[in-house]
């Protein structure tokens, strides 16, 4: 029997890291909110069950427009009165991260101090949204 060529032992090491890659590729996720009247408590709550259900998720959640409120000191659901800063801190927790978007920051007259602890800033929320799915890979969600 003859020993396989170069080509056929590059070809079959190619193949086998793809296949341990596949393997141990993570979950992504991006919600994307931009009313948090609409989406706020859905998303929340959402989010836990997604965690809940495969717990290694990747997740990132990206704010802007009136999404941004979500993630405000004090801000709370309006018909409940649940508040969203113990919600998000939980999620905080189980490794989501919040992000604001710093272009809604700007148009609102909004200030970083505004926003609770639990929050990080991004230039642009639309543009954080985009490169996650086509640069990371991130499904899109929108609750």
């Amino acid at each position: 029997m003859k020993a396989p060529s170069s080509l056929f032992r590059h070809l079959l090491a190619l193949m086998l890291m793809l296949c341990s890659m596949a393997a141990f590729a993570q979950d992504k996720a991006v919600y994307h909110i931009d009313n948090a009247a609409l989406q706020g408590l859905k998303a929340l709550r959402n989010l836990r069950n997604h965690l809940d259900v495969a717990p290694e998720t990747k997740i990132i959640v990206v704010t802007h427009a009136d999404g941004v409120d979500l993630l405000m000191e004090g801000a709370r659901d309006e018909k409940s009165k649940t508040e969203y800063a113990p919600l998000v801190s939980a999620l905080k927790a189980r490794g989501v991260k919040f992000e604001v978007c710093e272009i809604t920051l700007k148009n609102r007259n909004l200030k970083k101090e505004q926003f609770i602890l639990d929050a990080d800033f991004t230039p642009s929320g639309v543009v954080r949204i985009a490169q996650l799915q086509t640069r990371e890979h991130f499904a899109y969600l929108k609750p």
